[in-house]
Formats: structure tokens, C-alpha cells, sequence
């Protein structure tokens, strides 16, 4: 379940990103609430998942699933540049989050 939770985190971690870059400051009434409340999911997420795993692998999978997700929502919006290398970059990032994961 921890596993599960932390994830969930993870995903909400890329929410707050994206809302925040939304918010230009928080001048933005609704992306500056789903960033709050990203936030406090996410936070409340990955501590919940912290009681039951180490915090060096939690905190690596934490952010490795949240940069991802940014990243590729980037991409998907036109926000960031695709490109072959910065897909395998991501992968490798995904792939070290898998690793951390298996080895736990």
C-alpha cells in the first residue's frame, strides 16, 4: 500500500509543478488552488509512505515520478521541445525509479 500511496504522490507532485508554472505568481485563482492542493497531497502522500519506506528510496521516487510526469506533459502540450534524447533521458529516469523499487 505504501508503494501505491507513493506513487499517487509522485503524481500529484507533477499537478503542483504544472499548476504552479499556471499560476504566473500566484495571480491565477484556480491554478493557484489546484497547486495547494496538490501540494498537500502530494506532501501528505509521500510522508504517509515514508512510514514504511526508507526515506532516501521514497524521496528518489517521489521526485523521479514527478520530474517525469512534468516533463512529459510538457512535451505533450507543446510547452517543451521532443526529441529522441530527452525521451531516453525520461526513460532512464523512470527506469531508476523501477530499480529503486525492485531492489527495495
Amino acid at each position: 500500500m505504501s508503494w501505491f500511496v507513493l506513487v499517487i504522490a509522485g503524481v500529484l507532485e507533477a499537478v503542483w509543478a504544472v499548476a504552479l508554472g499556471r499560476s504566473e505568481g500566484f495571480t491565477k485563482l484556480v491554478p493557484s488552488l489546484v497547486f495547494g492542493a496538490g501540494l498537500i497531497g502530494s506532501m501528505a502522500g509521500l510522508a504517509w509512505a515514508m512510514r514504511d519506506l526508507p526515506t532516501g528510496t521514497a524521496y528518489a521516487v517521489w521526485v523521479g515520478i514527478g520530474a517525469s510526469l512534468t516533463v512529459i506533459w510538457g512535451m505533450l502540450t507543446g510547452a517543451e521541445p521532443v526529441s529522441v534524447i530527452r525521451l531516453v533521458l525520461v526513460a532512464g529516469i523512470v527506469g531508476c525509479v523501477i530499480g529503486l523499487k525492485v531492489t527495495a
